[in-house]
């Protein structure tokens, strides 16, 4: 088992991860944590952010994730912005009634969107892992399911929403799942090329 500080202040989010990870031989923990502001443009440069900051704050190899919706309607938003997008201190519910008020007059087949989720490891010595993960799928006209967080219930793949699937079923398919496994691969590669 490996041991990674995981750079988050979402439990749901640090529940998920824990989930996959671990199957994976990778123990996340907890830290109390700084939080850092996410300037970046990207997934990837949020995750970077996020990964960076605690592995100096630590001295502990330092797992982030940055993950977000982008609908195509609306020109890729919410995008990195998806946490803040009706504003600070809105609640998830908000955001999606934000985001369904956007796309009132949307009609089905223009409610594509995609998951992204940007995985990035950095360690002490200043190595870094980077994965990413997609899961495309559309907009609900509603919410569906008690499952999940986030835009969860807003967001179907072959007709369900990420509410409406159990963990196992999300995790397969998810885009923070899909970047994960990635995540190990890499890590795996990178462990047998320092031996």
């Amino acid at each position: 088992m490996i041991t990674f500080v995981i750079a988050t202040h979402n439990k749901n989010k640090l529940n998920e991860l824990e989930r996959i990870l671990l199957p994976l031989n990778i123990t996340p923990i907890t830290a109390e944590l700084a939080e850092v502001e996410e300037t970046g443009e990207t997934f990837e440069e949020n995750a970077f952010l996020k990964a960076k900051a605690a592995c100096q704050q630590t001295g502990m190899p330092a797992v982030a994730d940055d993950s977000g919706l982008m609908v195509d309607a609306l020109d890729g938003a919410p995008g990195v912005y998806s946490a803040r997008y009706a504003g600070e201190g809105a609640s998830d519910l908000d955001r999606i009634n934000k985001l369904l008020k956007e796309l009132k007059n949307v009609p089905k087949e223009k409610r594509t969107a995609k998951f992204v989720c940007s995985v990035c490891c950095v360690y002490p010595d200043g190595r870094k892992i980077v994965s990413q993960g997609e899961c495309n799928g559309e907009i609900a006209y509603e919410p569906q399911g008690e499952n999940g967080f986030g835009y969860d219930p807003v967001f179907l793949v072959n007709g369900k929403s990420f509410a409406q699937l159990p963990k196992e079923e999300k995790d397969l398919i998810s885009h923070r799942g899909r970047a994960l496994r990635k995540f190990a691969v890499e890590l795996k590669q990178m462990k047998e090329n320092n031996q």
